[in-house]
């Protein structure tokens, strides 16, 4: 007896959810695509926010640019949940091995009183600045328009909170007596003029309405001037004081604002190239903040340290199409 097998192939009717057809065309749509384009609700919103009636619940009206498509924005990363768990899973794996590498071998006990202090007093009152961007991006998340942005800020808001708590277990790691650095380091946050510069430029941000200024003032400008800072010149100096130990557990901080650069620069490029009207509102709150960040940066990672950033950061918005002359003229 013989046995035939036949084989049929089913057409699909469609190849994707109508969504994504509608933009892309009737053909596979990517997992990033699915869950991330023209997901937002637009029509049918029965109430206006109760703490903000001059809204509707997802308003474009938050901010003070205008785009005709607000999906032309996409994450250069193809972040959506999945993907960006996935990713920071294996970003948290390399982290923790750096901090078991640094505790097991007792690190901690090798560096010098002047690393030490040089970490207490420049880095670790970081942490309570990584909390206001977890609110500023978290904020931004919730008034931004499509999803594509939204959430976006969201992951990026999330990634703020893990990096404060990773410094405050920098501090533990370095304390002979646990919870001394991390008190000292709040005191200084607190109190130290060196320090309310940059806590005034925190506090001031919280109120700012338009999520976009919002993302400019954090996001772009402040981040763009501290963390090159953090990433090149701190490194260095802890190393010629005898601490560089530390760049065991900093280096994932390294990677990680190289990653968000990318969806931060793409965001702006493509907010800048809508009109002349976006870009030139651009440029005026890139400079407004920018000497807000300097003024406030400045007693902090000196003034070397300043102008290599603004040089770095003059490029981006060259790349971006956006006006270098404001952070020009301070380097």
């Amino acid at each position: 007896m013989s046995v035939e097998i036949k084989t049929t192939s089913i057409e699909p009717i469609r190849q994707t959810y109508g969504h994504t057809q509608r933009r892309f065309g009737d053909k596979p749509a990517t997992r990033y695509q699915e869950a991330s384009f023209d997901i937002q609700s637009t029509t049918n919103f029965h109430y206006r926010p109760l703490y903000d009636h001059q809204f509707e619940l997802y308003d474009p009206d938050h901010t003070a640019l205008k785009m005709c498509d607000w999906y032309a924005f996409s994450d250069p990363r193809q972040f959506y949940y999945g993907a960006w768990v996935a990713n920071r899973d294996a970003m948290q794996k390399n982290a923790e091995n750096s901090f078991s590498f640094f505790e097991k071998r007792n690190l901690g006990s090798r560096l010098s009183d002047e690393a030490k202090q040089l970490v207490i007093k420049t880095l670790l009152p970081l942490r309570h600045m990584e909390m206001g961007a977890n609110m500023n991006n978290v904020g931004i998340a919730g008034d931004a328009y499509g999803t594509t942005i939204s959430q976006a800020h969201m992951f990026h808001g999330m990634d703020r909170l893990a990096t404060a708590q990773y410094l405050s277990r920098i501090g533990l790691l370095i304390d002979d007596t646990p919870g001394v650095v991390l008190a000292e380091a709040k005191q200084l946050w607190m109190e130290d003029p060196a320090w309310q510069g940059v806590r005034r430029y925190v506090e001031d941000s919280f109120v700012i309405k338009d999520w976009a200024e919002l993302s400019v003032a954090q996001n772009l400008v402040f981040d763009g001037l501290l963390y090159p800072y953090l990433n090149d010149h701190l490194e260095a100096e802890l190393d010629e004081l005898g601490g560089g130990d530390i760049a065991i557990l900093t280096d994932f901080m390294g990677d990680w604002f190289k990653d968000g650069t990318r969806f931060i620069d793409a965001l702006f490029k493509t907010l800048a190239a809508e009109s002349e009207a976006n870009r030139e509102q651009l440029n005026r709150w890139i400079q407004h903040w920018h000497e807000r960040a300097v003024e406030a940066l400045e007693p902090i990672v000196g003034k070397a340290g300043i102008a290599s950033s603004q040089a770095l950061l003059a490029k981006r918005l060259t790349k971006l199409g956006l006006d270098t002359d404001a952070v020009a003229s301070h380097y």
